[in-house]
């Protein structure tokens, strides 16, 4: 398996998909590094040479945060606006949406299981 950043990529799949195991590059900025080396975005990681797979892990290294970089500065944002006190930050404590989506009914993810409240439920 080929790696980049430290994440190892699938040799089976196509290049275009495969960069997008690592954290930080999605779809849009696969197809951007893939334009950016001048690689066939259809090829599979096993077909590359170890050329071609340098041209990508430059191209990442030089323009994109990735992986651990990455966590940590979003780590780093929650943290800022937990300590300033924020709307946003208060939502990340209680772990709550903190875009602005509805609680009323849904945001089971955020709030975990539901808790059946003392006396509602019929014997």
């Amino acid at each position: 398996m080929a790696r980049v950043e430290g994440v190892a990529i699938p040799d089976n799949k196509k290049v275009l998909y495969s960069l997008t195991y690592v954290h930080g590059i999605g779809l849009t900025s696969s197809k951007k590094i893939l334009a950016a080396t001048g690689i066939d975005p259809e090829a599979r990681v096993k077909d590359l040479d170890e050329a071609s797979m340098n041209k990508i892990r430059e191209a990442i290294s030089t323009n994109l945060v990735t992986e651990g970089e990455l966590k940590r500065m979003v780590a780093a944002n929650i943290k800022r606006l937990k300590d300033i006190g924020a709307y946003r930050g208060q939502r990340h404590k209680m772990g709550l949406p903190s875009k602005g989506q509805r609680t009323r009914t849904n945001a089971r993810t955020r709030r975990g299981k539901k808790l059946a409240v003392g006396g509602t439920q019929k014997k």
